[in-house]
């Protein structure tokens, strides 16, 4: 009996822990999704607006993540499934931008760019390091921990991205960027839902 009552407790620690962990990256996420966006309409830069479109659907993720850190190993998968379906929208929604800018050509902002990718950077540095302890604790923490990876990857694109644009004075190397992006969040979302498909399949 004590044996249970002490692994009841150590579970509702975990849990504990990963729902303040959860709400903090939450926070950080949101408030970076509204600020990246305004940026990114004002420096129209195509790969910046994808930046913000991830700190957007990892805000929804974070979210999910929360509800399903006390369910069951059945609802953490299907949860991850949602997410990883959250991260395909994204990708569709930067290829969307991606055939605007193509049939309206303008030249980002490289200066707008390179500042709030490295804002960016910095609150995703944050998010990753709180994740970190979190990875390998089940399927649902791993894909949150996953998104949170994906956005370091997408922040340093889009520094280089602004360097390029300065540079070569064209707005080409933001779309080539914001195209990487969409492969790079595609390559997420396929894995996501495959680890959450074969975890389903465990439990039935």
């Amino acid at each position: 009996m004590a044996s249970c009552c002490e692994n009841n407790c150590t579970i509702e620690k975990l849990r504990g822990r990963q729902r303040g962990t959860l709400k903090a990256v939450l926070v950080v996420n949101t408030v970076m999704f509204v600020i990246i966006a305004g940026a990114a309409f004002y420096g129209k830069s195509t790969a910046l607006l994808s930046d913000s479109l991830d700190n957007l659907g990892d805000a929804l993720t974070y979210g999910l993540s929360l509800y399903a850190v006390s369910q069951g190993a059945t609802a953490k998968a299907g949860v991850a499934l949602l997410k990883g379906g959250l991260i395909f929208i994204g990708a569709c929604g930067v290829l969307a931008q991606i055939i605007l800018r193509l049939s309206v050509p303008e030249l980002p902002s490289y200066e707008v760019m390179g500042i709030f990718s490295l804002v960016g950077l910095a609150a995703n540095s944050l998010c990753l390091f709180l994740l970190w302890k979190h990875r390998n604790e089940d399927i649902n923490m791993s894909s949150v921990w996953e998104c949170s990876r994906n956005d370091i990857a997408s922040n340093l694109s889009v520094f280089i991205a602004a360097v390029a644009v300065g540079f070569f004075e064209s707005g080409w190397p933001d779309i080539l960027v914001a195209a990487c992006l969409v492969i790079l969040l595609l390559n997420s979302s396929f894995r996501v839902m495959g680890s959450a498909l074969k975890e389903w399949r465990g439990q039935l």
